[in-house]
């Protein structure tokens, strides 16, 4: 997961707030997936984030354990279902990139696992 890299033509559509165990969103802390023709980029700024793999929807043991320590970052392809875990004192937030153009577009405010905005699933993120 790592080793991904994401095409030098794509540019970032999107980033979230930067998120601790305080204010992350629960759906990310639980089965979920990148959307069609995005990648996320999860960029840790202090602490470490876990992230956990999955072959597919189904699966329930990861097939990848990726541990991102402070200054590191993890890229997630498109459709790629997985999870995160944080510690005590991680700060993170996520990039998501896209090759078209999809600024206002559906495939940026939706997630197509949790069948919602995606400012919905932030929205609580100022607990």
């Amino acid at each position: 997961m790592s080793h991904i890299v994401i095409p030098s033509h794509w540019r970032v559509k999107r980033s979230t707030p930067f998120f601790t165990k305080d204010n992350i969103p629960p759906s990310l802390l639980t089965h979920h997936n990148t959307a069609e023709g995005i990648y996320g980029q999860i960029c840790v700024m202090q602490g470490t984030v876990i992230f956990y793999g999955f072959a597919d929807e189904q699966a329930t043991e990861p097939e990848k354990r990726i541990v991102i320590n402070a200054g590191e970052f993890a890229v997630s392809p498109p459709q790629y279902w997985h999870r995160v875990e944080l510690s005590e004192d991680a700060q993170f937030n996520i990039n998501f990139w896209s090759e078209k153009d999809h600024e206002g577009s559906k495939v940026m405010q939706q997630s197509k696992v949790h069948n919602q905005p995606i400012a919905n699933l932030f929205e609580d993120s100022d607990r």
